[in-house]
């Protein structure tokens, strides 16, 4: 089966296509009867505009973009991801918008992605998610000058337009309230160093171990995998001075380093105590069930689509903290065993 086009609409209706070009462009040139029949063809036979003829003629695309760089497989396994998807299409989608995903290998494909996005009129704005520290997308997408809204914090989105929450008060939450559990040699397994948000959270958690006296035991970098989260977990609970609480950077890992701990006969919560990043159904379903660190990761993809609509729209909305991820203790957590 093939596209329905304008000359379909023109012989259905018995008009020539210039007349049809009126009719569905709003233009003056034909009759409100004429233009009345040639909608009401189009919409039987489901005709819709060319994107590539629409922006060749300086029309929207309606549509936003968005380009991963990370490996395919991990998507599917990523919960956050789904769910920030899911929230910037829900908003999209209310205001009749597409949504252009891409999965890349590095930043420069990713920049080359965006670069033909925006020349050929494919997309009227997009959205930069995984801030490096000193990323070099940020002046390239400025000089660039589309509509951009990063998720990311603003002392690394340059000119660009940021959403982000505050990392730092939800780590130094979680520190906390292991200390005040009795906790007082507590690990992190974390992301990738060099993105701006691991760097944040790394802060704060030295910061909050030092100002509450604990003997920060250790940061550990991986890639977010449950392979990586595994293979730190062994390297903390083999050493000396084991950890009695990790924190990790997402449910993933810190499902993996549940396992861990069981391999190791180790009891969770009476001897290790778990903490997870993304509150997902993932940290909820096992057992014990995580204690974690959740918001409204859909609300969050949907607030960075509105903005980014504002600023499609012409519109100055301005930057935009979104809430703080809240801690939710679970059975994973418990006072230390006795040293």
């Amino acid at each position: 089966m093939r596209r329905p086009t304008i000359a379909d609409i023109a012989r259905r209706a018995g008009v020539s296509k210039g007349a049809v070009s009126y009719a569905l462009n709003g233009r003056p040139g034909v009759s409100e009867a004429t233009r009345a029949r040639i909608l009401s063809i189009a919409q039987e036979i489901g005709w819709q505009p060319n994107s590539a003829a629409r922006a060749l003629n300086g029309a929207r695309a309606e549509a936003v973009g968005l380009a991963l760089c990370r490996p395919a497989r991990f998507l599917g396994m990523e919960p956050f991801f789904m769910e920030l998807i899911s929230g910037i299409e829900s908003e999209l989608a209310a205001h009749s918008c597409a949504l252009m995903l891409q999965v890349v290998r590095d930043h420069e494909t990713e920049m080359g992605v965006y670069r033909r996005w925006w020349g050929e009129g494919r997309v009227d704005g997009a959205i930069l998610v995984d801030l490096h520290v000193a990323d070099p997308r940020v002046p390239e997408m400025e000089a660039l000058g589309m509509p951009v809204v990063v998720i990311g914090h603003p002392s690394a989105a340059g000119t660009l337009l940021p959403v982000w929450s505050d990392d730092g008060a939800a780590v130094r939450e979680t520190v906390e309230y292991l200390a005040a559990l009795g906790h007082r040699r507590v690990s992190r397994v974390a992301g990738l160093p060099r993105l701006v948000h691991t760097a944040i959270r790394d802060r704060a958690f030295e910061e909050a171990c030092a100002a509450l006296g604990l003997a920060e035991t250790g940061i550990v970098h991986t890639d977010y995998t449950g392979e990586e989260g595994a293979r730190a977990t062994r390297r903390l609970l083999s050493s000396p001075r084991r950890p009695t609480a990790i924190v990790y950077d997402n449910d993933i890992m810190a499902v993996a380093g549940l396992s861990v701990a069981q391999e190791m006969r180790l009891d969770v919560p009476a001897d290790l105590s778990i903490v997870a990043w993304d509150d997902s159904p993932l940290s909820q379903v096992v057992r014990p069930p995580l204690t974690a660190l959740g918001r409204d990761i859909s609300a969050y993809g949907a607030h960075a689509a509105r903005r980014l609509l504002a600023l499609i729209d012409g519109a100055d909305p301005g930057p935009l903290e979104d809430d703080t991820a809240r801690l939710t203790p679970r059975g994973s957590t418990a006072p230390p065993p006795e040293s």
